[in-house]
């Protein structure tokens, strides 16, 4: 049996492996919903405690009571729910001085409020990959176009600058997150078990991707739940 030979990548390819930074440059992101701003410690951060602490929210013309923040928003995430402000500070800042992430702050285009956060995280240039991760918004915002426009935004640019796989990890218990990506065109390939520690307590893994070549597709896909008004999240 002969062993097969691999082709080398084009060189425009392989060209971009140097040319992309370890640290995202920062970008505003927009679209008709939602605008992703760099995280601005002193310029957000009260307004994202404000939304994420349990406390009664007024967003435009919506209104929610006191909520359980555990259960709807940091359930399963690496940090949260957040005794005060100083607490969640550290939180923010650890993904601000991510030497491989930017921290994104999800602003609502209608009321410039900051409705919640998502990361490009585990940037690899190398391979040309890249994560979008350590996502969560506010229940005023949750089961909107929020998370859908958004996550249009944070695949379109990647993909423009020349990463050739995106990819979306969760709990595998968290069902929701689950949902989402597969609503929005994210690939599912697998759980890897015993994957971390997080909390105190063993996670698996779901790993969900993208690829550059499917993307055209999925671009299609988004734009079109945008259109028809179905982007609120699963």
């Amino acid at each position: 049996m002969t062993a097969e030979i691999l082709a080398p990548l084009p060189p425009d390819v392989l060209e971009r492996r140097a040319r992309l930074p370890l640290k995202p440059e920062p970008v505003v992101l927009r679209g008709d919903f939602v605008r992703l701003e760099p995280v601005d410690v002193q310029r957000h951060l009260e307004g994202l405690w404000a939304v994420s602490n349990g406390s009664p929210i007024t967003l435009g013309g919506r209104s929610l009571g006191a909520y359980d923040a555990e259960e709807l928003i940091w359930r399963y995430l690496f940090g949260g729910p957040f005794a005060s402000l100083e607490a969640f500070e550290g939180y923010v800042r650890a993904q601000v001085n991510a030497p491989n992430g930017l921290p994104f702050c999800v602003v609502d285009s209608a009321t410039g409020r900051p409705i919640g956060m998502a990361n490009y995280l585990n940037n690899t240039p190398e391979h040309l990959r890249i994560e979008l991760g350590s996502i969560w918004y506010s229940p005023i915002a949750q089961r909107t176009a929020a998370n859908t426009e958004a996550t249009a935004l944070m695949l379109g640019h990647a993909f423009a600058l020349g990463y050739r796989r995106v990819e979306w990890k969760c709990d595998a218990r968290n069902e929701r997150s689950r949902r989402a990506a597969l609503r929005m065109g994210f690939q599912f390939e697998g759980v890897q078990q015993q994957h971390m520690i997080v909390k105190g307590c063993s996670r698996d893994t779901a790993w969900f991707r993208i690829l550059d070549g499917e993307w055209p597709g999925v671009k299609a896909h988004l734009e079109g739940l945008l259109r028809r008004g179905s982007g609120a999240a699963g």
